[in-house]
């Protein structure tokens, strides 16, 4: 589901570039769906987040790991809100031949540099949050892969992942289902990943006979990057227009951030000897697809685990040629990133009928249980 504009802080900028990187975060930055980035001014206040998003930034889409989407800077406030000015703006419109009428792309923050997604062939760019001047812009060209893709719209963003040594990577799925990885600084694909910074996902991934992968998956959400293991799940048509029983099923892959290597598959859909395959009675797991992950993915830093909030089956509103509970659709999943290993799942709905898909992230928090922190 698309989610509402979110505001984020940038730092306070003297001219140099280099002073974006100070601790003296003065201006908010928002992405007013879908037409612009704004930049408002208040006064500086230099302090660090304690929870949540980190001292300012927002490496996560959805701010930390957990997805809490919180920051605990308190600069701007109901005292002060009202003396906001607008001091830049971002137009989306010039990506792509037709403005886009909605958007649910937030923007990472990094060091001082918004990364984001616009226009219907998600072009990525990298805008200094200071100025609103676009440093770079990188999109991909598709061809049928774009005219024919189930979900061709500006995507909800990107991910970011860093050696912590200079190697520096925004990653992208593409509406063709492509996943890319790019240099932070340049914009340029990461020759070392893939096929020259480019990986193909429908390489690899099941399909039902009679099904081809091209315009039927894609995605529309940004991979989940874990340590060095890069996770991707997608969207699928529904399975009713027109009304089918097959379709390509949900899995979710994780890969070498680095290299583009495949690591590991998760399959929704169980194939026979695996966990819940038992739960497609009349040999439906054959034939049915989706229960993919079409959300974005949180993760907790401390474990490695990932949470996939999964949708329904094939065909969201009819479920006669599938009895059984259907695992793993309509559920909570969680796994280890770095091996693919299902770890726990809870079955939100068993045998859903009624399309209620996992429309977002699980959010995750420490709570306390009985006198005990979980």
């Amino acid at each position: 589901m698309p989610r509402s504009p979110a505001s984020r802080i940038r730092p306070s900028t003297p001219t140099a570039p280099a002073a974006l990187r100070v601790a003296a975060w003065a201006r908010l930055c928002v992405l007013a769906a879908p037409l612009a980035f704004c930049a408002l001014l208040t006064a500086p206040q230099v302090g660090l987040a304690q929870e949540g998003a980190p001292g300012g930034e927002w490496p996560v889409y959805g701010g930390d790991p957990g997805h809490t989407r919180y920051s605990a800077l308190d600069q701007i406030d109901a005292t002060n809100v009202g003396d906001l000015e607008i001091v830049w703006r971002w137009d989306a419109r010039n990506f792509g031949p037709n403005p886009y009428i909605r958007s649910a792309t937030t923007p990472l923050m990094i060091d001082g540099v918004l990364y984001a997604t616009a226009g219907m062939r998600r072009s990525v760019v990298a805008v200094d949050a200071g100025t609103g001047e676009t440093l770079w812009m990188w999109r991909m060209d598709e061809g049928e892969r774009l005219s024919e893709a189930p979900r061709p719209n500006p995507g909800r963003g990107v991910a970011y992942w860093t050696d912590g040594a200079g190697d520096e990577r925004i990653l992208v799925v593409t509406p063709g289902y492509h996943l890319a990885a790019l240099d932070a600084k340049t914009g340029l694909p990461v020759e070392s990943f893939g096929d020259s910074g480019i990986l193909d996902l429908n390489e690899g991934h099941r399909t039902r006979d009679g099904i081809p992968l091209v315009g039927t998956i894609g995605s529309s959400s940004p991979p989940t990057v874990v340590g060095d293991v890069v996770v991707v799940g997608s969207a699928h048509h529904v399975g009713l227009r027109p009304p089918s029983r097959v379709n390509t099923p949900g899995d979710v892959r994780g890969f070498d951030v680095r290299t583009g290597d495949p690591i590991w598959t998760f399959k929704t859909i169980p194939d026979p000897g695996e966990e819940g395959h038992e739960t497609w009675l009349e040999n439906s797991w054959e034939y049915t697809g989706n229960a993919a992950v079409w959300a974005p993915i949180s993760y907790d830093p401390e474990t490695g685990y990932i949470y996939l909030p999964t949708e329904a089956a094939t065909g969201d509103y009819y479920g006669g040629h599938r009895p059984g509970d259907n695992l793993f659709s309509t559920s909570l999943v969680c796994l280890d990133s770095q091996t693919g290993e299902k770890i726990w799942h809870f079955q939100i709905i068993h045998h859903d009928i009624w399309d209620w898909d996992n429309p977002t992230f699980p959010i995750l928090a420490d709570i306390e249980v009985d006198g005990e922190e979980r």
